[in-house]
């Protein structure tokens, strides 16, 4: 059996092959199979990306962990990318998408150095560029997946921004993707907005480890392994994966989940 997605071709017809015993569809052109969907069914993905700004920048974080499908396969993935000196680019949904994004974003950063005029890419022209990669794109990608923040400082000022395939873009001083939206935008919008130009550093590490804390509870797509990143003036700062605490105790009175 050959295991690789991108070979099984179209599901055989009953009506034809009652036993499913021969390929219909993998030796026939691709003319004649249909067009290439790329990643149109995602295999592998990645849940929420968290984001808020503070005083001095902008905070995100994300968990580690890449479903393949229901299964918590790969716990090492790392959703968030550093892209010059001071963006950040966090991504949920397929994780080939995702490294393939990772891919272009070189490429530009390496084409900006070489031609060496005195420009650099700031967070605002990194998230035009990447809206018109997506969207042009949209038909290799998951419309229904793929969603960015691109978080950063320009010129003193703070930039956080969301882009997907279905052409929604904008800017918020909180921005949550994936059940994320749901589950832990409430919450940054009660702790941050307002007060994003007086929140510390302090207060939004405890803030964005409260929404993924809650994301790991509720998600069954999430974990505790997580990375956060900050972006101030002075760079980007990503931390190793770290694990945020949890709590269970208070399942042991509920039926069906204590002793």
């Amino acid at each position: 059996m050959n295991h690789f997605p991108s070979q099984w071709g179209k599901p055989r017809q009953e009506n034809v092959d009652e036993y499913n015993t021969v390929p219909l569809y993998n030796n026939l052109p691709q003319s004649a199979a249909g067009p290439m969907t790329r990643t149109q069914q995602p295999i592998v993905t990645g849940s929420s990306v968290i984001a808020l700004k503070y005083k001095d920048g902008i905070m995100m974080a994300a968990d580690n962990l890449a479903s393949y499908g229901s299964l918590a396969r790969f716990r090492d993935v790392e959703r968030l990318k550093a892209v010059g000196e001071n963006t950040i680019v966090g991504a949920s949904g397929d994780i080939s998408d995702f490294q393939y994004l990772q891919h272009v974003l070189d490429r530009v950063m390496i084409d900006q150095h070489c031609e060496d005029d005195g420009h650099t890419l700031g967070t605002p022209h990194i998230y035009e560029y990447l809206f018109r990669v997506m969207y042009n794109r949209r038909s290799k990608f998951n419309p229904l997946w793929n969603a960015l923040i691109v978080g950063g400082v320009h010129k003193g000022e703070r930039f956080l921004g969301y882009v997907d395939l279905k052409g929604t873009t904008y800017q918020n001083p909180t921005i949550a993707t994936g059940f994320g939206a749901h589950l832990a935008q409430p919450i940054l919008r009660k702790a941050v907005e307002g007060k994003e130009d007086t929140l510390t550093e302090e207060e939004a590490i405890k803030i964005i480890d409260d929404c993924m804390r809650v994301l790991f509870y509720r998600d069954a797509r999430s974990m505790n392994k997580i990375q956060r990143a900050k972006i101030t003036e002075a760079g980007c700062e990503i931390t190793d994966p770290y694990s945020v605490s949890t709590e269970w105790g208070f399942a042991e009175k509920i039926m069906g989940y204590g002793a």
